[in-house]
């Protein structure tokens, strides 16, 4: 296990999870029920850092990259089923010896965190959406797909990459913070840069795109929604492009127990506001006593 300084002292670790292992930064000290904070099908666990080391103060937090992205293995034989990801969770709380854990999820994470807590129950102490609702909105769903599936299979530059995720380089120092990002987000490949999320993802958006046609709902998200019983965070993006705001209301609806905020920010919550992610979060850990 390595231990490296940003913004607080962690370390780095990869717990086995069916055929890959899963790569961890793990910040804080042993105390309150510890926090796993899962990232979106364009992030990683670099991006979540910041939200991680707020939260650590009384209790570890993980942010892991899932399998298939960041540092984690890529699955030989394709198995990224939100169930997989799911006991991916587990298997982490298993090599780390937490009986139970607070999900915080964002994006497609907040979805592998709901079902989680629907497989898992009697490991999961409770629950945060990031911008995540079952329903997605059309127009971030449309946006998704194009990027992620027209996505090439290396950029020649950083600066391409940067170009192609709606950055201007050139207004990008050698030491700004996206420019970081990327390069950390990214690996050095014959021809290039390739990005650290296994083109199975890109391959799979982009026979939607080819043939109009989604695969099926693998898990109803809002059947579990709809049976947590006991209060759950969902936090929205007031920009968000992915999660409309009249679908706060119906997650409202569906469950007493959900508790529905809206705070600014893109869906990009990691990067626009973490400070009232983490105030949220806080809140959510001091009103439940975990």
């Amino acid at each position: 296990m390595n231990t490296k300084t940003s913004l607080s002292t962690y370390h780095e670790g990869r717990a086995p999870a069916g055929d890959v292992e899963i790569f961890y930064r793990q910040f804080g000290v042993p105390g309150k029920i510890p926090v796993i904070i899962v990232h979106g099908l364009s992030f990683f666990s670099y991006d979540w850092m910041g939200v991680a080391a707020a939260l650590s103060t009384d209790r570890e937090v993980v942010a892991i990259d899932m399998r298939g992205f960041g540092q984690s293995g890529r699955s030989v034989a394709h198995d990224y089923s939100l169930r997989r990801n799911a006991a991916d969770i587990i298997a982490l709380m298993d090599h780390l010896g937490w009986d139970k854990a607070v999900l915080v999820g964002h994006s497609m994470g907040g979805r592998i965190c709901l079902l989680a807590a629907g497989w898992y129950p009697e490991r999961v102490a409770g629950l945060c959406c990031l911008d995540f609702a079952p329903d997605l909105a059309a127009e971030g769903r449309k946006y998704v797909a194009n990027s992620i599936g027209r996505q090439p299979d290396h950029f020649a530059t950083i600066d391409e990459a940067l170009a192609y995720h709606g950055h201007d380089p050139a207004a990008l120092g050698p030491d700004d913070p996206m420019r970081k990002r990327f390069r950390e987000f990214m690996r050095p490949v014959e021809g290039g840069w390739e990005l650290l999320r296994d083109l199975y993802f890109r391959d799979k958006f982009r026979k939607v795109l080819e043939t109009g046609v989604r695969q099926p709902e693998e898990a109803d998200p809002w059947v579990t929604l709809n049976k947590l019983n006991y209060p759950f965070l969902v936090v929205r993006g007031a920009g968000s492009n992915l999660f409309a705001s009249d679908t706060m209301a119906k997650v409202s609806g569906a469950n007493p127990h959900a508790r529905v905020v809206e705070i600014a920010g893109s869906h990009d919550l990691a990067q626009d506001n973490p400070q009232d992610v983490v105030t949220e979060v806080k809140s959510y850990l001091n009103a439940m006593g975990v």
